[in-house]
């Protein structure tokens, strides 16, 4: 239990960092995702800092290998020197109890240091015999402790049965200053026997030297870094700054500012770009000036016919209604012909008023006279003004309403119209089984679903039933006589009201009609209170 409750807690706190970071790292993250210059420039620059410093690097440690192997070539030589020296020197005395002999030795020891050049400050020349206990080890300067420059390991390679030369570097601090030494040891025989000659030389100037080429080596690669990204920035920029003044001009086509153009300059590729997009820009304009002018024309036409009309329609009218009214002295067959006129003529009539209606959604003029309205006495009059016609057709409409009151601030006339449009639809394909309209409605919207359970709609024509005059089957008769607007016109007064209209359907399982209103006019809508899917298919497919 207690390890299970520190892995809470780690991941607790783990959570809270990642938070932290996502929310202090967010500005960062955009700046990369929105910006491709940020991108190029960065990725420019640490490429470009990989490649310098792994060559920097690497002839940083050439050259202090190069400076090492000279510094040891000359140790080298000079230990040679100084071991033939000792050997000459050393041959005059041929007993290790020579009284003489550890002044010699001094003696000899001191010569091989005068020997040295002065540029090499702090060279160190010690020489033993550890063959000989009686004779003590000489070192020169004698202040320099030699324990941590000669070491047991090196000495036993220099004195063991196949001694021979050695070669150690080593770090000991002299005088408060820490200095590496490259240490040599060679044997030196002797007729007396064996002694042993250290020679030991600093390599401060070798590190000097290197630090002093490492640092050139750093601060020449910073530079070429800077400055190709320097470089990259110039570059990119040449390139991304058309392509960002494409975009804000594509914005602005895009707002409806059809006269922007880009600005041309030169003759390369950039400037190509430019005036095909230019060109592009104005066979746009002209295209849609050219739509824009048709588009208005129809309009016009649409509303100059339907207003035409409407003069010689009322002529008709009251000349359908006197032989309507007289149709019973006429014998059968004229009868029959004055009724079917009457019901084209009100088919007509109703054809003539949608189009007025739709060619005032067309030229803008469409207003919303929005009121608080309840709007469950409006369902139910829709439903009782279609009663006769579901009757007729077999079909029973079952109301779903809220006991209660639901207040929305809507167009009674307009909402009427959509619910009439909706449930008459909706009884004419229902095919004699019932239909169901259900109101839900929650603080900020008002949703009312028609559903019926008739043949129902193929996929990919819940988008296109909401077209002017189309038809899931053309040779199906209507029974209502509709225009093959009403859901063009109701979809039109739902986006007016700022809400939603939907369709869903699946051959043989019928549709369902969802329209979704903002309780106060003017909200913008996030979500419906009743699904768009029925309910009981949703229980199937799950």
């Amino acid at each position: 239990m207690p390890v299970r409750r520190a892995l809470r807690v780690v991941r607790r706190y783990w959570r809270v960092l990642v938070r932290y970071s996502m929310r202090y790292t967010a500005p960062a993250r955009r700046a990369w995702r929105r910006s491709l210059q940020l991108r190029v420039v960065t990725i420019t620059l640490l490429a470009s800092s990989l490649l310098v410093g792994t060559f920097g690097a690497f002839i940083a440690d050439r050259s202090a290998e190069i400076l090492l192997s000279r510094a040891d070539d000359e140790a080298r030589s000079a230990l040679n020197t100084k071991v033939k020296f000792a050997y000459d020197q050393l041959t005059l005395y041929p007993q290790p109890r020579d009284p003489q002999l550890p002044r010699a030795l001094t003696e000899l020891v001191d010569d091989l240091f005068a020997g040295e050049s002065s540029a090499r400050g702090n060279t160190v020349i010690s020489i033993r015999a550890e063959g000989s206990p009686d004779l003590k080890a000489v070192v020169v300067p004698p202040s320099v402790d030699t324990s941590d420059l000669i070491t047991p390991e090196m000495v036993k390679a220099v004195t063991g049965p196949d001694g021979g030369v050695s070669r150690q570097i080593r770090t000991t601090e002299i005088q408060g200053e820490t200095i590496k030494y490259l240490v040599y040891g060679s044997p030196v025989t002797t007729r007396f026997g064996q002694v042993e000659l250290y020679y030991m030389v600093p390599l401060t100037s070798e590190d000097q030297d290197a630090n002093l080429m490492g640092t050139t080596v750093l601060a020449t690669g910073l530079a070429l870094v800077i400055l190709l990204g320097v470089v990259a920035a110039l570059v990119t920029r040449l390139v991304v700054t058309p392509v960002r003044v494409a975009a804000r001009t594509a914005q602005r086509l895009s707002a409806g500012l059809l006269d922007q153009r880009m600005k041309v300059d030169g003759e390369d590729d950039l400037a190509l770009l430019a005036a095909a997009f230019n060109q592009m820009a104005a066979n746009l304009q002209r295209q849609i000036v050219r739509l824009e002018e048709m588009s208005r024309l129809q309009r016009r036409f649409t509303s100059d016919v339907s207003h035409e009309l409407r003069t010689p329609l009322t002529t008709v009218r009251m000349a359908a209604d006197l032989i309507f009214s007289e149709r019973d002295e006429f014998d059968p067959a004229v009868a029959r012909s004055a009724e079917l006129l009457q019901a084209e003529l009100d088919r007509f009539e109703e054809l003539l008023t949608d189009l007025l209606e739709i060619s005032r959604f067309d030229a803008g003029f469409a207003a919303l006279d929005a009121e608080h309205t309840d709007l469950v006495p409006i369902v139910e009059r829709v439903c009782e003004r279609l009663t006769g016609l579901a009757e007729r057709v077999g079909v029973e409409l079952e109301l779903r309403l809220p006991d209660t009151p639901v207040i929305a601030e809507v167009d009674p006339r307009r909402v009427e119209r959509v619910l009439r449009n909706l449930v008459g639809n909706a009884v004419e394909h229902a095919e004699a089984k019932p239909v169901q309209i259900t109101m839900a409605t929650d603080d900020a919207a008002v949703a009312i679903t028609v559903r019926d359970h008739g043949i129902g709609l193929k996929p990919g024509e819940e988008r296109l039933v909401f077209n002017r005059f189309w038809r899931a089957d053309p040779s199906r008769a209507r029974q209502t006589g509709g225009t093959g607007l009403g859901l063009s016109i109701s979809v039109e007064d739902a986006r007016l009201h700022g809400g939603w209209l939907e369709a869903w359907g699946s051959p043989g399982e019928g549709a369902q009609f969802r329209l979704t209103l903002p309780t106060r006019a003017g909200d913008r809508l996030v979500a419906a209170p009743l699904p768009l899917i029925p309910r009981d298919r949703t229980a199937e497919v799950s």
